[in-house]
């Protein structure tokens, strides 16, 4: 009898899970967006939707974060779910360190609000990245 490692493929994401990680992902790409626009014309218009954004981003991210903990059981879990559970968490931090410096004065907000705007969108990228790796690690049989 040959042992053969048994490679299953399944949807990289719950559809809802899918929802939520674009919503948010799309609302802190805006945040970082405003974050650019505010720098170069400095109209406080633009640290507001910042601010608004990233709060919209942050409700998004935190139910995101609850349903890639079910991504966690040992059913459910693939190579990269570990590591997009954490860099979430690491993103949804980094964000709520976003919005306390956006909660300060226009001037006051940057340039570390773009900072943190351009770390929280990289961050939750390379964690969607590794929610989207749909191969199981798989026994032998």
């Amino acid at each position: 009898m040959v042992a053969t490692v048994e490679r299953r493929y399944a949807p990289a994401f719950h559809p809802v899970h899918a929802l939520l990680v674009g919503g948010a992902l799309s609302l802190i790409l805006g945040t970082l967006l405003s974050d650019i626009a505010y720098a170069r014309t400095y109209e406080i218009q633009w640290i507001n939707f910042a601010a608004w954004l990233n709060a919209g981003g942050l409700v998004l991210a935190a139910i995101a974060l609850v349903c890639s903990l079910f991504g966690l059981a040992p059913s459910r879990r693939t190579r990269g779910t570990v590591l997009h559970c954490v860099l979430w968490l690491v993103a949804w931090i980094l964000a709520f360190l976003n919005a306390l410096v956006h909660a300060r004065d226009a001037w006051a907000s940057m340039p570390m609000g773009l900072v943190l705007s351009v770390l929280v969108f990289a961050t939750a990228l390379v964690a969607t990245f590794f929610a989207a790796w749909p191969l199981r690690t798989g026994g032998v049989r």
